[in-house]
């Protein structure tokens, strides 16, 4: 099994553990430091520097191939895709997992109109990029260009929890934005997180916890 953008590892050790002694997990990113942590973490499984459309594996050498939450960051996602249908053997299996649209989760939706009032347009828009692909008619087209058959598309339901409106909105302004390159200064911050408090006050419950549904896409196939 291939676990495309694998991050720090959590799918690709989910999918070692499934399989066992007689399976073979790899895990692929195009970060060093994530895959440094993914080693510390697992260093039984086999990790591997490289990008998603160029993936390093001859032909057919995997029985499935998975992705978690990096298709909408691809420069090239169709090419990414043929790259994974290239790599599985005939009948090998694919399931891609991406954020559903910021239409139909509400709470990222005013996370990103406040982000665009009061740091800006390149933060919010920095904000609004994981959430590209989930309209799913235009997520399965992309599926059946890029050769994948036998699609199936769900939609999956779950719920997000944070111990405040604070660290939920300082984990995107510390965490994610500087991820991706958007970073804001301190003065800056404290003020999203000041006005966060107030505008994002109704995902608060009655201790304070930051509590909203959330919805993700899992589009599958097969290789033909």
């Amino acid at each position: 099994m291939l676990d495309v953008a694998c991050g720090t590892g959590v799918l690709a050790r989910a999918a070692a553990w499934q399989a066992g002694a007689s399976g073979h997990a790899v895990g692929l990113d195009i970060a060093p430091a994530m895959l440094a942590i993914a080693k510390r973490i697992a260093p039984a499984i086999e990790w591997r520097e490289g990008s998603a459309d160029a993936l390093p594996f001859p032909d057919q050498s995997f029985d499935a191939v998975v992705s978690q939450f990096g298709l909408m960051f691809f420069a090239d996602r169709e090419k990414s895709l043929l790259e994974m249908m290239r790599v599985l053997v005939g009948g090998g299996h694919l399931a891609v997992a991406v954020w559903d649209s910021l239409d139909n989760m509400p709470a990222f939706a005013d996370e990103v109109a406040l982000l665009d009032r009061s740091a800006g347009s390149e933060a919010a828009n920095a904000l609004r990029a994981p959430f590209v692909l989930g309209d799913t008619n235009g997520l399965t087209e992309l599926a059946s260009k890029s050769q994948v058959a036998a699609i199936q598309l769900q939609t999956h339901a779950g719920t997000a929890h944070f111990p405040s409106i604070r660290s939920w909105v300082e984990a995107d302004l510390r965490g994610w934005l500087p991820a991706v390159g958007v970073f804001l200064d301190e003065e800056k911050i404290q003020q999203v997180l000041g006005d966060a408090e107030q505008v994002l006050r109704r995902y608060a419950n009655r201790d304070g916890h930051a509590v909203f549904d959330v919805s993700a896409h899992i589009i599958s196939g097969v290789k033909s």
